[in-house]
C-alpha cells in the first residue's frame, strides 16, 4: 500500500483548512445574490477552481518531490472524473423538483460543504481501516471492481429522490411546504418553521452524494493511504463541482459513453489497491497516472465524436448508466 509517509506539520493542515474556508466565503460573497449562472461565468469559475487545484500540485512538488505531486495528481483526476457523474445526479434531482435555475447554486453550495464534510469523515476511517487490517484492502477493492461492473452494464438510469429514505425521512420528521418560497429553506407559516421544497432538493442531493462519496474516496484510497493527499484532491475535486455543473448541464447527452471510462478507473483502483497486498506490491504512480489520464480522454473523446449528430440513439440519449452507482 502506497503511504507515503511525510509529516505534515499541524499548521499545513490548518492552512490548507483555512484556505479552503477562505474560497468557500469568496464563493459565496460573489454569488449572494441568487441569479441564473451562465456558461461563462461557470467556465471562468471552473477554470479558477482547475487552476487551483493543479498549483496545489506544484506546491507539493515543490515541498515534498515529484512522486508525492504526482500521487496528487492522479488522486484529483480520479475524483474529478467521477465527479462528472454527480453532475447527472445533480441535474437530475433538480429536473425532479423542478428547481429555478436562480436557486441551484446556492443549493450546490451547501451541497459542496456536506459533501467535503462526509468525505474528510471516510478518509481517516478507511485509511485507518486499510492500516489496521491488510485484508480490508481486498473488501475495499472488490467494491470498486463490482461498482465499475455495475456502472458499465446497469441499465437502470433512474433516480427517484421521492424514494430516498432520507429525503422520506425528513419530510416525515421535519414539517414541509411543498413549494418554493424565493432561496430560503425555512419559511415561517402559521406561526411555525418549516421546510421549503428547496431544503428538500438540498437534502436529496446531500443523500445521493453521500453514497457517491464512499466509491470515490475509496478509488483515491487505492492510491495512496496518505490522508493528506487524499483529503486533498477530493478537497479540490469537489470545491469545482458547482461551476462544473454549470458547465456542462447543458452538455450531459454529448456524455454518452463517459460511464464505461468511470467504469474502467474505479475497476483499475479496485484491482490496483487488491494488487498492494499481493507480492506484486503496488503499482508505480507514472503507470496509475497513464492509465487514469487515457482513460478520461478516451471516454470523453468517443463519446463527443459518437453525440456529433446528436445522441447516438433514443435510448442512449434517455439513459446514463453511471447514476446507478451503489
Amino acid at each position: 500500500m502506497n503511504g507515503l509517509s511525510f509529516t505534515v506539520p499541524l499548521w499545513v493542515w490548518a492552512a490548507v483548512m483555512g484556505g479552503i474556508v477562505v474560497m468557500l466565503a469568496v464563493d459565496l460573497l460573489a454569488h449572494r445574490d441568487s441569479h441564473v449562472i451562465g456558461f461563462r461565468e461557470a467556465a471562468l469559475w471552473s477554470a479558477g477552481w482547475i487552476a487551483l487545484g493543479l498549483g496545489f500540485g506544484g506546491v507539493l512538488m515543490l515541498w515534498q518531490g515529484s512522486e508525492v505531486a504526482s500521487t496528487y495528481y492522479a488522486g484529483y483526476l480520479i475524483e474529478k472524473a467521477l465527479s462528472i457523474d454527480n453532475v447527472f445526479v445533480f441535474a437530475l434531482v433538480f429536473s425532479f423538483f423542478a428547481v429555478p435555475d436562480a436557486y441551484q447554486h446556492k443549493v450546490l453550495f451547501w451541497g459542496v460543504i456536506g459533501a467535503l464534510g462526509a468525505r474528510l469523515v471516510f478518509i481517516f476511517v478507511g485509511a485507518e481501516l486499510l492500516r489496521l487490517f491488510f485484508w480490508t484492502a481486498y473488501l475495499f477493492g472488490a467494491f470498486l471492481i463490482w461498482t465499475g461492473y455495475k456502472m458499465a452494464v446497469s441499465k437502470d438510469s433512474e433516480v427517484h429522490p421521492d424514494k430516498n429514505p432520507v429525503v422520506r425521512a425528513v419530510m416525515k420528521v421535519i414539517p414541509t411546504d411543498p413549494r418554493f418560497h424565493g432561496d430560503r429553506f425555512v419559511v415561517r407559516l402559521d406561526g411555525r418553521r418549516v421546510a421549503t421544497l428547496l431544503l428538500v432538493a438540498l437534502v436529496a442531493i446531500e443523500a445521493t452524494d453521500l453514497i457517491f462519496a464512499v466509491d470515490s474516496v475509496a478509488a483515491v484510497l487505492a492510491i495512496t493511504t496518505n490522508t493528506f493527499l487524499v483529503w486533498t484532491a477530493n478537497a479540490f475535486a469537489v470545491l469545482g463541482l458547482r461551476s462544473l455543473y454549470f458547465c456542462l448541464s447543458g452538455l450531459l447527452r454529448r456524455f454518452a459513453y463517459l460511464h464505461y471510462g468511470l467504469a474502467v478507473l474505479l475497476a483499475f483502483a479496485g484491482v490496483k489497491l487488491i494488487l498492494s497486498e499481493t507480492p506484486v506490491g503496488k503499482l508505480p504512480i507514472p503507470l496509475t497516472l497513464s492509465v487514469i489520464a487515457v482513460t478520461i480522454f478516451v471516454s470523453i473523446a468517443w463519446s463527443l465524436i459518437a453525440t456529433r449528430g446528436g445522441p447516438p440513439d433514443e435510448t442512449d440519449a434517455d439513459e446514463h448508466p453511471s447514476t446507478s452507482r451503489p
